[in-house]
């Protein structure tokens, strides 16, 4: 089957012939027939096998087919997510299949300024991509409103699970309208993913293309037992004996993360980190450089697990294996990608031998097990130390002086929030000592100064 069979409209077929994609991948092949009737959909597909255009093209030909205003400060279309990241991605993503369509896209979630995006939503989009938080904020605060929405996706519900946007996501289900065609993808299906698709999924048609917790076949998989404290030198060496195009590197913590890019930078090779403490620039710059190949090494935290989706990511080195099987699945999803090969390279530490058994009893895979390298002490022993952990640019006096003034009012607000007396109230002076409490003088109607008054001149 080829695109050109599933009687997608002329401008989406444009698009993809610009894109030169010919052959829908499976879930495409399976999803987008169903949804271009109309119906609910919920789709099981491991990461990696297109979801994005599975759900993006048969909305697209939909809005194509059927043009409407938008509604002021609402949506035609919205889609969650649970990173910035991905929210990004399948934005860019509608933006390419629907390049000859007169349609408006926009994102929605933290980390950048929230007037801008108010701005922007304040005439009406026809396509929302979101994250759950910033798009309730946006909601409480009366900027916008998802009671005109026709088709809602759910993309990676079982991370939103994970990442706790459970109860959020029940709000979002009780403010949408009751007519709506719904799309719910996962990589897992578990009971409790299963009792959410059925708050969002009126009688939908499943679609599954791969078992539940399976791997990539193309992706050889191979792990190394090592000590925690020298996995950082074992890095060292796979670094220099591999053929890396791209690789990305992922640690359990964010100050792992860290940890890890100033080891890398103190042996003089450049890496970025990405996790939740960076701030959206840097997690947009990090993944840019990365995507672009200005940087072949991407150290990451389970953020970047899901759904980004960069060309070239020839290996996946565990750091630090993950204690969920599912996870494990989805971190070595990110090579092996679009008909490549990659290789999937964990170092497991004796506390982790638990979680490796794990993950081979949940993907029936027998990971390849290495020795360590024959120089492995010597790399030790010879590891450089890490690099100095950088700091912010320096302040003018005047930003320092309006960042104290920042703090103060924000103390000062703490204290009043607190019932806290203000200095006036307790009778006390800047020097600390007591001030005598006023007193109102009783006085008759004239006043204070009735006695003081002395009249003069002729009584009348």
């Amino acid at each position: 089957m080829q695109f050109n069979e599933l009687g997608l409209s002329e401008p989406i077929m444009k698009a993809l012939a610009a894109k030169n994609y010919v052959d829908p991948t499976p879930i495409q092949q399976k999803a987008i027939p169903v949804l271009l009737e109309g119906r609910d959909l919920c789709g099981i597909a491991q990461t990696g096998t297109g979801k994005t255009a599975a759900f993006a093209l048969p909305s697209l030909d939909y809005f194509a087919r059927n043009p409407k205003v938008t509604p002021i400060k609402g949506c035609r279309m919205l889609v969650l997510a649970p990173t910035r990241e991905l929210a990004a991605q399948i934005a860019q993503s509608f933006r390419d299949y629907g390049r000859f369509l007169k349609l408006s896209v926009e994102t929605v979630f933290g980390g950048v300024p929230v007037n801008k995006q108010i701005r922007a939503l304040a005439g009406g989009t026809d396509i929302v991509v979101a994250t759950p938080g910033r798009l309730l904020d946006l909601i409480d605060q009366r900027a916008f409103t998802i009671s005109h929405t026709e088709i809602f996706v759910l993309d990676e519900a079982d991370q939103m699970m994970d990442m706790g946007f459970i109860h959020p996501l029940k709000r979002v289900a009780k403010l949408l309208p009751r007519e709506r065609q719904n799309l719910f993808f996962s990589a897992t299906m578990p009971k409790e993913i299963e009792a959410l698709a059925a708050q969002f999924l009126n009688d939908p048609v499943k679609v599954s293309v791969a078992p539940q917790s399976t791997t990539a076949e193309r992706v050889r998989q191979q792990a190394t037992f090592v000590n925690q404290a020298e996995k950082q030198a074992l890095l060292h060496l796979v670094l220099e004996s591999e053929d890396i195009d791209r690789a990305l590197i992922f640690t359990r913590t964010k100050h792992g993360a860290d940890r890890v890019v100033r080891f890398l930078e103190g042996a003089g090779i450049d890496a970025f980190a990405i996790h939740g403490n960076k701030s959206q620039g840097q997690r947009t710059t990090a993944l840019q450089a990365f995507r672009q190949g200005k940087v072949k090494l991407l150290v990451a935290t389970d953020i970047a697990a899901r759904g980004i989706d960069v060309s070239g990511v020839s290996h996946v080195i565990n750091f630090e294996i993950p204690n969920v099987p599912e996870q494990y699945v989805h971190r070595i999803g990110r090579t092996a990608r679009a008909g490549a090969e990659g290789v999937a390279i964990s170092f497991v530490a004796d506390d982790e031998r638990p979680y490796l058994k794990a993950i081979e009893r949940a993907t029936r895979v027998k990971l390849e097990m290495l020795p360590l390298p024959e120089n492995f002490m010597e790399a030790v022993r010879k590891l450089p130390k890490p690099a100095a952990p950088k700091k912010g640019p320096s302040q003018t006096p005047q930003q320092q002086a309006k960042r104290a003034d920042g703090q103060r009012r924000y103390q000062d607000g703490q204290k009043s929030q607190r019932g806290a007396p203000d200095k006036a109230h307790r009778g006390e002076t800047e020097g600390g000592e007591a001030k005598r409490p006023f007193r109102r003088r009783r006085t008759g109607a004239v006043g204070a100064h009735k006695g003081a008054v002395q009249r003069t001149g002729t009584p009348r």
